[in-house]
């Protein structure tokens, strides 16, 4: 029976020991788990600022785009008032010149 015991207390030691190691590498993988959940912290709170900041820049991007949509319509709209009067200056010049000549001939 003392081989039994001996071989008992054998087992018992290294049962312990077992034990020891595992709580160790649980003690070891709750404090990695820790540290990543404050590296997934911070880069939630880096995520949100940039997507703050990118809404921030879409919302001025479709503001200026509005705006130059608007440059581009009051270009048009003004060059195309600018090229009737051009027309109706050359009517216009076109008639005074024959009038012009018209009334010159008279002259004579």
């Amino acid at each position: 029976m003392g081989e039994q015991g001996a071989a008992l207390q054998k087992y018992n030691q290294e049962l312990v020991k077992c034990i020891e190691q595992i709580k160790l590498k649980r003690c070891e993988i709750a404090i990695e788990v820790e540290q990543e959940e404050i590296i997934r912290h911070d880069l939630e709170k880096q995520i949100r600022e940039l997507q703050t900041k990118l809404d921030a820049v879409n919302a001025s991007i479709s503001h200026k785009v509005e705006l130059k949509n608007n440059y581009d319509r009051a270009v048009k709209e003004s060059e195309s008032a600018y090229m009737k009067i051009l027309e109706s200056s050359e009517i216009l010049l076109d008639k005074v010149r024959r009038d012009s000549e018209i009334l010159g001939d008279q002259d004579h």
